[in-house]
């Protein structure tokens, strides 16, 4: 059996000269990439090629599970190899080289599954073994037998013609196919091309690719925007050097991946903690992937020392936090384990493509990246809110309490039919019974919070976060699946969906929502228009802790507080006749014992409008709402804040005529609104201008 071993150990002592935010320097990320490897291969089959890992298996099965245990600890060996002029853990690559031996021999017990249709989450695993074995070629490839390169090349053979899931799985055939190119192994430069096409069609702008699919049935963005498809496309193109026809390729990769960048480091808390937001979060600082390639490939707006800042934030803030378990693995979950978080694609071995964020390693220590001494993040250098338009996203960032929050109108997952069917291999997690993934159709997300899983309670007890809804009384809430966006520009974005039940969607029902983002807090009106015997259901953020979180709802407004101060509170502005905190355990990768704020509206009428100020802050940010003030005529809202900022939003059809802001009328086909004192008015395009609608 393993041994048992303190999983924060053996790292050096802190630099606060260098590193002043997280004491963390080069030292640090190799003694942990160490630790990792070492713990990890004492769970090695004895051929050792296999990590084999305990825990719940994927649904790929326990052959591919052990695989992937080996080649993405392979891939960690091989970032730490390449990046110290081949040295590496005492005997750890010639464990894995006789490893890659035993794996591809097909008489061997221990052989691996072949690379095919009958399992086809092997081509991931192909795709790290082939970027490892590129990585460590005078170390290690150069060094195995002819026979076993022959087998090598053989069992990559399997990645052609092979079907795959439609999205960033088109990149993992294209590194193992550079592969054997380089090595003058058969490859199938035609595929890869078109693979590569593909790749391009996911570009929507400002250096942001949608996982797969197309605006008619999906926008998926997430993290994988920069630990997969900005990292393969740029890896590979370094693999391809010399070989590729294409000299205009290169500068555009970069220059998205630049452009990508400069919006990418506000996704991070000041505690180091990256947007808990989209599938396979498990690979928790694999987040700062992205930046350490755009200083790999020149190709960051970031200063070397905000680069190591913001990567070494995100990793210190899951091994503070206790990301491994007592045998030194890397757990299913967020910090601790969290089964309800992890897609059915994952098994025990998945976490560790948190191999990608030691990519860092591959600059050298004399880098201005390992250099330079730590620069603030964004969050740390002021509030700031930045709309997003290519994923539909608000940022919203405030320095007091170090929380970045993201309102989301644009990003769903939402998948149909075959995709649906599909959604194992795809790695979407499946769709939720009642209110869509969690993940993807929640309103808002945040460094600080995780959305409310509810699968394990009756559908019409469901309470999710950040959401609004028709509750049916057997069915529960509506799902907010397919997000038809309407515009992001300035503080607002704006969105409407069709509820759904199990799949099922009311044709004749419709909300739309409006956000409008203001430091820790979100203004959020809702036009519904329902069935009148439906209640409408309206909720802020999910707050978690090892203690149930203090709770209260008056006047008007439902607050739920942590011990250590993060503040969720539920403000109703208009349009709500009950509010209350739900309670509730076990419903959050954050903590066991969690809390929702949340509104009611039992009106019964067929067209309502819902205004509520939906806040979170935490510890040094004051939770006290903002008083403002609130008219709603018809289906536009006007509202006051305190410094004297007037914000108005239409909701629904263009009014009949021109809304007033302060009460000077508007001209034109105005959405949205904004107008501080001596300043005119910010606008957005009206209804006839909407952005991928």
């Amino acid at each position: 059996m393993p041994r048992t071993q303190d999983a924060g150990s053996s790292l050096p002592p802190e630099d606060r000269t260098l590193s002043p935010f997280t004491g963390y320097g080069r030292a640090h990320w190799l003694a942990l990439a160490d630790q990792l490897l070492t713990d990890a291969h004492r769970f090695a089959s004895p051929s050792g090629a296999r990590i084999v890992l305990p825990g719940r298996p994927s649904s790929s099965g326990t052959d591919s599970d052990q695989l992937e245990g080996f080649a993405r600890t392979f891939l960690l060996l091989a970032f730490r190899t390449a990046g110290c002029g081949g040295a590496a853990p005492a005997g750890l690559l010639q464990s894995y080289a006789e490893g890659i031996g035993a794996g591809t021999d097909p008489r061997h017990p221990e052989a691996w599954p072949a690379l095919g249709p009958a399992c086809r989450q092997t081509l991931v695993e192909a795709c790290s073994l082939a970027l490892g074995l590129h990585l460590t070629r005078p170390w290690l490839w150069d060094q195995l037998s002819p026979d076993v390169q022959e087998r090598v090349v053989g069992w990559f053979q399997g990645a052609w013609g092979l079907g795959i899931p439609d999205n960033n799985w088109h990149m993992f055939r294209v590194i193992v196919g550079e592969f054997l190119a380089s090595v003058g192994a058969p490859h199938d430069r035609a595929e890869m091309a078109a693979d590569l096409a593909r790749t391009e069609e996911f570009h929507v702008g400002d250096g942001w690719y949608r996982d797969g699919g197309d605006a008619r049935t999906a926008d998926n963005f997430d993290h994988y925007n920069g630990w997969a498809l900005h990292t393969y496309p740029l890896l590979w193109a370094q693999m391809a050097e010399g070989r590729t026809a294409d000299p205009d390729l290169l500068p555009l990769l970069t220059a998205r991946l630049r452009r990508f960048l400069a919006d990418y480091a506000l996704f991070f808390g000041a505690d180091g903690a990256p947007m808990h937001q989209g599938r396979s979060l498990i690979y928790r600082f694999a987040a700062a992937t992205a930046p350490w390639l755009g200083a790999l490939v020149d190709a960051t707006p970031l200063s070397p020392g905000q680069t190591r800042r913001l990567a070494s934030g995100a990793l210190r803030h899951f091994t503070d936090r206790g990301f491994r378990d007592r045998n030194g693995i890397a757990t299913l979950g967020w910090y601790g384990p969290y089964p309800p978080m992890v897609q059915s694609y994952s098994g025990p071995g998945s976490p560790y493509w948190l191999s990608k964020a030691f990519l860092g390693l591959l600059l050298p220590a004399d880098h201005p990246c390992w250099t330079e001494p730590e620069e603030p993040l964004p969050v740390e250098r002021g509030d700031r809110i930045q709309a997003l338009p290519a994923p539909g996203f608000l940022l919203s960032a405030t320095r007091a309490d170090g929380i970045v929050r993201l309102v989301n109108h644009g990003s769903d997952n939402f998948a149909t039919g075959d995709q649906a069917r599909q959604a194992g291999a795809r790695g979407s997690g499946g769709l939720g019974r009642t209110a869509g993934d969690p993940h993807y159709s929640r309103f808002a997300y945040s460094t600080a919070t995780g959305p409310r899983h509810t699968d394990a309670e009756p559908a019409r007890a469901a309470q999710p976060d950040n959401h609004v809804a028709l509750l049916h009384p057997d069915l529960g809430p509506s799902g907010r699946t397919r997000i038809h966006r309407l515009s992001v520009h300035d503080r607002y974005a704006a969105s409407w969906h069709r509820p759904t039940w199990d799949g099922d969607t009311d044709p004749e029902a419709r909300i739309e929502t409006a956000s409008v983002a203001w430091g820790a807090w979100e203004l959020r009106a809702h036009l519904v228009d329902a069935p009148p015997d439906l209640p409408v259901y309206d909720s802020g953020w999910q707050i978690a802790g090892e203690r149930p979180p203090h709770a209260r709802s008056a006047d008007g407004q439902a607050t739920a507080a942590t011990a250590d101060g993060l503040t969720s509170s539920f403000v109703s502005l208009a349009g709500h006749t009950d509010l209350a905190v739900a309670t509730a355990q076990g419903t959050s990768a954050f903590g066991r014992h969690t809390a929702v704020p949340y509104a009611t509206d039992r009106r019964g009428t067929t067209r309502t409008v819902h205004v509520a100020l939906i806040g979170l802050t935490g510890r040094g940010a004051d939770p006290t709402p903002p008083a403002v003030q609130c008219t709603v005529n018809g289906a536009t809202v006007n509202v006051r804040f305190p410094d004297g900022t007037w914000v108005l939003v239409v909701l629904g059809e263009e009014p009949a005529q021109s809304p007033l802001l302060g009460g000077e009328p508007l001209p034109g086909r105005v959405r949205y609104a904004r107008l501080t004192p001596g300043e005119p008015p910010v606008t957005v395009p009206g209804a006839g201008d909407r952005l991928n609608s």
